[in-house]
């Protein structure tokens, strides 16, 4: 669920991240300016400065959102790599703890090999949006 276990905006209670529409991004950048400008005004300036060009994943259907979303993929190896580790409580030789962490990493890249789901939704979605520049 993220640092902590706790739910967020962009972390609902089931625990898979989203991207959120733009009028939620607008609100959760307004929310955290009146939290942090008493602080330090400067965090929410340089948001703002920059909206423009960061909402341009925000304004795409929920189906392109998600397919550009690598956090999950970034979030999970970290985790992954701890729950190897986690189940030894100590290591002999640094090579048995190199050799357990390269079988974890075999492991989870087995997993990024696995088709996106629903692919086949976004992928509709690009050739809506963006006709001839999407090869099929």
């Amino acid at each position: 669920m993220g640092r902590g276990g706790r739910a967020g905006p962009w972390r609902p209670t089931d625990g898979r991240a989203r991207v959120p529409p733009l009028a939620e991004a607008a609100q959760a950048l307004a929310r955290f300016a009146d939290r942090w400008d008493p602080r330090d005004p400067a965090l929410s300036s340089r948001g703002r400065a920059d909206w423009d060009r960061r909402t341009g994943c925000f304004a795409s259907p929920p189906a392109i959102r998600r397919a550009l979303y690598p956090t999950n993929a970034i979030e999970s190896l970290p985790a992954a790599l701890r729950k190897v580790v986690h189940g030894r409580g100590a290591f002999p030789q640094d090579a048995s703890i190199i050799q357990r962490l390269s079988l974890g990493l075999h492991h989870v890249a087995k997993q990024w090999t696995q088709p996106m789901p629903e692919w086949h939704a976004a992928l509709t979605q690009c050739v809506i949006l963006f006709g001839e520049r999407v090869q099929v």
